[in-house]
Parts: C-alpha cells; structure tokens; sequence
C-alpha cells in the first residue's frame, strides 16, 4: 500500500488511495493492522510528493513546459504555478485533496526552489490528514459491514451529501478571500 501511494503521484493514473481504501476496509475486518496501513500510506505518499518536489526543482520548469506529458501536461503545470503563487503553502497543505493536479502542485514547488524544510511539514499534514480520513472511513465500512450492505443507497446520500458541502465550503472560502482582496 505504501509503494502503491508512493507511484501513484509518480503516475497520477495509478489509483493509490483506492488500495488505500480497500487496506483500510481490510482493518475494518480485523485482517491488516491499523496503525501500519495508516504508516506506509502516509510514508509513501510522503516520499511521491518529495520525489516530486526535488525533480521539479531538478529539472526546472522549461522541461515540463517543453515536453507536455500526458498525465503533466504543460496546462497543469501552469495551472498549479498560478494557484501556488496566488495561495502559496496552503496549497502545499491541501496537495492531497486535489485530485488531478497534485503531481504537478509537487513540481511547482520544486520549480519555485522551494526549501524542503518548509514544504515537508506541509506535505506531511496533507498526506496524513487524508490517509486518516480514508483509512477511518475504510475502518468504519469494513466495522460495520453488515449495516453497511443493508443502509448502502442512505451512505451514498450522506457522503454524496457531504463532499457537496465541502465543496461549497472551499467555494465560499475562494470567493471570500477574492472578495477580501479587492
């Protein structure tokens, strides 16, 4: 699970918090142990971050640019240095829950040379703040599996429910904080 999380912001396509999730369901049934599952994810996603952040300070940004990579391309890699610019760490802090630009939020960091001192931390807190959520959230449906299978359509709404709402927080956060700086 732990490699599976590293490769996965290696290779955006691999699905690494699926493993997560089916580990953490794994827990839930009492046949992986909670606290390892919660280490190697967290460790891996920890190093595929990092791994990310020293090539892109490495390499630089004309390379990306130049190339254009299917799973990097050269849009995401603009995308992810305009939001870093305008919400600098935080967005380091929030890596994880940003599916789809999170390699390349790992690059720009590199690219903006960065200290790693002060993007770890940040990576850390993202990483295991959502390997936490999934693998609690994994633990509770492999718990309670059998609740589970008979309120499975009541689950769905709630959760459906729940990321909505999250995401309207983030919207009014965003439109706030623009409003703010007019």
């Amino acid at each position: 699970m732990g490699l599976s999380a590293y490769f996965e912001n290696l290779f955006p396509p691999i699905p690494g918090d699926t493993i997560t999730a089916l580990g953490a369901f794994l827990v839930g049934i009492g046949k992986l142990n909670f606290f390892w599952v919660y280490l190697s994810t967290t460790f891996g996603s920890l190093m595929g971050f990092l791994t990310l952040f020293r090539v892109g300070g490495y390499v630089g940004r004309r390379f990306f640019i130049e190339k254009d990579y299917p799973f990097i391309t050269a849009r995401n890699i603009l995308k992810a240095e305009e939001w870093f610019y305008r919400y600098g760490c935080f967005l380091i802090a929030m890596n994880r829950f940003l599916p789809g630009v999170r390699s390349a939020i790992a690059l720009a960091a590199g690219i903006s040379k960065l200290k790693a001192s002060v993007v770890a931390p940040l990576a850390l807190l993202s990483c295991s703040v959502w390997n936490l959520i999934w693998i609690l959230l994994g633990k509770t449906l492999g718990s309670h599996l059998e609740i589970v299978e008979s309120n499975f359509s009541v689950f769905i709404k709630r959760y459906n429910t729940t990321v909505i709402l999250l995401f309207m927080l983030i919207l009014l956060f965003w439109f706030v904080r623009k409003r703010i700086r007019k």
